[in-house]
């Protein structure tokens, strides 16, 4: 009897270490192309992912320039997350470059998006993330990749699905309470670039930009001119610039229209973690009650 507890003391440990290698053994290290979709990816996988995102904190996705790190992360990649739509197109060369063989889940897939006119070609919006019904979608491709990747952590996986749905079915009722109340005539507003169609076209809210939906594309000065008009007719009060990308072009029409400032909107990055919009929740409710204040004070 004294050998078999010795033998237990023994063996309870080295059971104990097995079992915490096997469970370190479970997580997935996931990769996903920017902040924004990392933190979404982090919420359905809970404990059994490693997430890390490509793009940091207030990066751009479109003007982003990955490293040798970056290659290095994605070759280790269990699962790949990109949003899609044209947004990362970067992402073929990175793959290339790192040796990555697998093929990156894309979130997008499923949402009815929207297209402009740009240089005279149509193109998608990829911005699908500024209204929370689309990342609804994102959810449910996330959660069926990830239980693909792991199928012993599927329940897990569907549970985590379903009570981030939840808050993003709350943020959507946030959002139609603090802006339904607003007059559909001041529901407008300028911002740096043509990110935000999304949100626009589920709480009716106009955005006007001078950019199309890329930061990479550059305003004509006749474009620019007919913005500046459009502005002055339509007695727009208030522009914002976005935390990623350089706000010098919508301050220089502010000044020629008469346009204040409504401050700073999270649009395609978050914040670091001591900012307003450390996660998709935090963003998203911050940018709604910046909005949400700028038109009452123009109403």
């Amino acid at each position: 009897m004294i050998m078999s507890v010795g033998l237990m003391s023994v063996a309870l440990p080295l059971l104990m270490a097995m079992s915490s290698v096997a469970a370190q053994a479970q997580t997935l290290k996931v990769v996903a192309s920017f902040t924004v979709l990392a933190d979404v990816v982090s919420n359905v996988g809970g404990d059994h992912v490693s997430v890390s995102s490509l793009v940091g904190p207030n990066g751009d996705p479109h003007e982003f320039e990955p490293s040798p790190t970056d290659a290095k992360k994605l070759k280790a990649a269990d699962v790949t997350f990109v949003s899609g739509e044209g947004l990362e197109g970067w992402m073929d060369r990175l793959i290339s470059a790192s040796g990555y063989k697998g093929k990156p889940v894309v979130v997008s897939e499923g949402i009815n998006t929207r297209t402009m006119e740009e240089d005279g070609k149509t193109v998608t919006d990829p911005h699908v993330w500024n209204s929370p019904v689309n990342v609804k979608v994102w959810v449910a491709n996330i959660e069926k990749a990830l239980a693909a990747a792991d199928p012993a952590d599927a329940k897990a996986f569907e549970a985590n699905a379903k009570a981030y749905t939840e808050k993003l079915d709350a943020l959507n009722a946030y959002a139609h309470k603090k802006l339904d109340a607003i007059p559909a005539a001041e529901r407008k507003i300028l911002t740096s670039h043509d990110a935000f169609g999304y949100l626009g076209r589920e709480y009716k809210v106009e955005f006007l930009s001078p950019l199309g939906f890329s930061t990479e594309t550059e305003a004509s000065a006749a474009d620019v001119a007919k913005l500046i008009d459009q502005i002055k007719a339509e007695k727009i009060k208030t522009y914002f610039f976005e935390n990623s990308n350089d706000p010098r072009l919508v301050k220089q029409i502010a000044k020629a229209t008469g346009a204040k400032s409504g401050g700073e909107l999270y649009v395609e990055a978050l914040s670091k973690k001591n900012g307003p919009a450390s996660t998709y929740e935090k963003m998203f409710r911050y940018n709604i009650d910046q909005l949400a204040a700028a038109m009452k004070t123009s109403s």
